[in-house]
């Protein structure tokens, strides 16, 4: 079983790459509203993946905490949570 929660990222900034700290993640396109369905991402063996929804490309940095982010604003935590 898994421990705490999955991290989300977001690209309401429309940077080509995002560098993140975790292989195993949801992505949630934009800032809600205009967010789009908060879909699980895992890399396996990979160390870059593209969003299926948004087509943000995600790059895993093993030097970032799981919940950090380059660039660090695209890292995403629901305040209602």
């Amino acid at each position: 079983m898994a421990s705490g929660s999955t991290p989300h990222f977001q690209n309401s900034d429309g940077v080509p790459a995002i560098e993140i700290g975790t292989k195993e993640f949801m992505c949630i396109g934009a800032k809600p509203p205009h967010d789009h369905p908060h879909i699980f991402i895992d890399m396996g063996a990979d160390k870059e993946t593209v969003c299926p929804y948004c087509s943000t490309l995600y790059k895993y940095n093993p030097s970032l905490a799981a919940t950090e982010s380059r660039p660090a604003n695209a890292s995403w935590t629901d305040k209602a949570a």
